[in-house]
């Protein structure tokens, strides 16, 4: 039966159905089950106990997003081989390094609910599980003669390791202005998406403005993404019981606040910086910073920041035929703005 469910995003009559994840996932749901036997093929080692802990990290993947615009960027852009299997391959275990690493550096004991590889087993053998992940990730490209691949993503590497040093320098003194938060989140969160796309389809065309135009196109919905996560602090998506303040506690100066902070009296703005420096930890005066947040309109801001990156994904989109896939692409990036979680 033909679905109808749809709705208006901009003023332009653009229409993109509303979908679910498996709806999105339904062009390459084959391509996705493969995937996931390459994937754990690619992560095995003659060590028992790094069998043990890739097979724990592989059974509590999360939504498999990244794979999802791998290979439906390159659906878009041609035909898919086995160089588009080695790409989503190549961006998990690099990706799956760095979430490694990353909880080694926060101290965190959970990773999408679950016990983290460093809670379960300590700091150094997740350590050294992160960089044999790296390895092998390295190791496949290089073996592969896939060599465009590895540069897109160690470049998408390189920018997430200073995105995330950028934001702590910054965290010091608390000088974000909104053009250092765009490059931050560009960097941070926007540079692995625009390379999976970017892999996705330089794994299927060798034409240079295709690659570069699925880049961009992954690089706007990544920023989009971005800021739709630092709305969650503030409250949206609380019907899943997410804890707000979390960006302030850690002294993350995200959009809505810089909107807000740009906006205030000098009084109001030092008022609010000293909570975030020296009071992040009290319940009460986090909650304050919320709530002049909200009625400075930081949330109404950043939710037309957000959507201007969206629209800027689909106008990209746009240029490429129309198919199953790129329907789906246009769900994906609905999906990133409308998640709640």
């Amino acid at each position: 039966m033909k679905n109808t469910n749809f709705k208006i995003l901009n003023p332009n009559s653009l229409i993109i159905k509303i979908m679910t994840v498996d709806q999105i996932k339904a062009p390459v749901a084959h391509e996705m089950e493969q995937f996931e036997l390459k994937f754990k093929s690619s992560m095995k080692s003659t060590v028992p106990l790094l069998d043990k802990i890739t097979r724990y990290i592989v059974k509590r993947k999360g939504k498999q997003l990244r794979p999802m615009f791998v290979f439906l960027a390159a659906k878009v852009c041609g035909e898919m081989n086995e160089s588009t299997y080695r790409a989503a391959s190549l961006i998990e275990l690099l990706h799956t390094a760095t979430l490694v690493h990353d909880d080694v550096v926060d101290d965190s004991n959970e990773r999408r609910g679950f016990f983290s590889v460093n809670a379960l087993w300590k700091n150094k053998i997740a350590v050294l599980v992160g960089d044999f992940l790296l390895s092998r990730g390295l190791l496949l490209s290089v073996d592969n003669q896939d060599f465009q691949l590895l540069g897109l993503v160690s470049n998408a590497v390189r920018e997430m390791s200073e995105g995330e040093l950028l934001q702590i320098e910054k965290a010091r003194k608390l000088d974000i202005d909104e053009a250092v938060y765009f490059e931050i989140i560009r960097k941070k969160t926007a540079s692995l998406i625009a390379s999976c796309c970017a892999c996705g389809a330089a794994s299927v065309t060798s034409d240079a403005a295709v690659i570069e135009q699925m880049q961009s196109f992954g690089e706007a919905v990544g920023i989009a993404f971005q800021i739709k996560d630092d709305l969650f602090d503030y409250g949206d998506g609380s019907n899943i019981g997410k804890p707000t303040g979390i960006d302030i506690k850690e002294k993350k100066m995200t959009l809505p606040l810089i909107y807000a902070l740009n906006n205030a009296s000098f009084m109001e703005k030092r008022r609010v910086i000293n909570i975030v420096k020296n009071n992040n930890n009290d319940p009460v005066k986090v909650a304050n910073v919320i709530d002049f947040v909200i009625k400075s309109g930081g949330i109404q801001y950043a939710e037309k920041k957000m959507n201007e990156y969206k629209d800027k994904a689909l106008q990209i989109l746009s240029s490429f035929p129309d198919s199953p896939s790129k329907t789906s692409l246009e769900g994906l990036v609905k999906y990133t703005t409308e998640r709640k979680n």
